[in-house]
């Protein structure tokens, strides 16, 4: 493992930042909010998987409410990140897929699941213990 790859800066190298104008700076962030989302990972990643419905996304992603899906597949459509088809059938049918843009995505989407998924309960002792920490020291004043 390279110094770099455990966290360590590699000195030669500039930071991923440096030289990003200001007007390009917030078109990043605004980036990173949209993918960086909880729910547009969550429907990116369900989403991997081929077309799904409304319906079919609502029941795959835990306590995502209808507002917050309609709201986030709108946002993701925007962004050029997923596809809404409709269909010419009665009753009418809606499906949402991923674009190339969003297949991309993906990878990452995917890796930052896993991540949490592996390292939850390492966080949930870590949140316990510093919230332990601040709770007796807001005692002992």
């Amino acid at each position: 493992m390279t110094e770099s790859q455990a966290g360590v800066a590699d000195p030669a190298l500039p930071s991923i930042c440096a030289g990003v104008g200001l007007a390009e700076g917030e078109f990043i962030r605004e980036v990173l909010d949209r993918v960086g989302d909880k729910w547009s990972v969550l429907l990116i990643a369900t989403l991997h998987d081929g077309p799904r419905r409304y319906t079919e996304l609502r029941d795959a992603v835990p306590s995502i409410s209808q507002r917050m899906l309609t709201r986030t597949l709108t946002l993701l459509r925007r962004d050029g990140l997923i596809t809404r088809t409709a269909f010419a059938e009665v009753p009418p049918r809606v499906e949402y897929a991923l674009t190339p843009l969003g297949v991309d995505l993906h990878g990452i989407s995917a890796a930052l699941v896993r991540w949490a998924r592996t390292h939850h309960e390492e966080i949930r002792s870590h949140r316990k213990a510093f919230d332990s920490a601040l709770d007796n020291a807001l005692v002992a004043k």
